[in-house]
């Protein structure tokens, strides 16, 4: 081969790696981003047992009792809440559902202790909860209309 023709092919070679450093893409680094873990805040156990007790009646599609303390319209706040995230296993739902809607699920209690005078406080289980709402339906007079 002669000089001229290893000119022209070191040429040729340094204009291939030109091109090739033209069209080199650099990937960047990965970086992780990860959410923190949701703190949730600490409930008074009626609260819990009442959130409890309020998605298992919604899950039953049996409310209308509760629609009697619902002053505010906080049960389509809930309602709403749970119909989003019904896929939450139970436990998940209630701490989820207390952590964006205790103020409205409160309320519900509040109007329910100023109704019928029960003492929440004292309310730490689901049969409890159970049992007022099948006395209060009881009460309910009946029309023959």
């Amino acid at each position: 081969m002669t000089e001229k023709e290893n000119n022209i092919k070191d040429t040729d070679n340094e204009k291939e790696q030109d091109k090739e450093e033209e069209l080199k893409v650099v990937m960047p680094e990965a970086t992780w981003t990860t959410m923190p873990q949701t703190e949730f805040t600490e409930q008074p156990d009626y609260l819990q047992v009442f959130t409890y007790f309020y998605i298992a009646k919604f899950n039953q599609q049996d409310l209308e009792i509760m629609n009697l303390y619902d002053t505010n319209s906080n049960m389509v706040d809930i309602n709403h809440y749970l119909l989003d995230n019904i896929h939450f296993e139970q436990k998940e739902l209630m701490r989820h559902a207390l952590q964006y809607h205790a103020q409205n699920l409160q309320n519900i209690v509040d109007e329910i202790i100023r109704q019928d005078n029960i003492k929440a406080a004292e309310m730490t289980s689901y049969d409890d909860w159970d049992n007022w709402y099948e006395n209060r339906r009881d009460n309910i007079s009946t029309s023959l209309s």
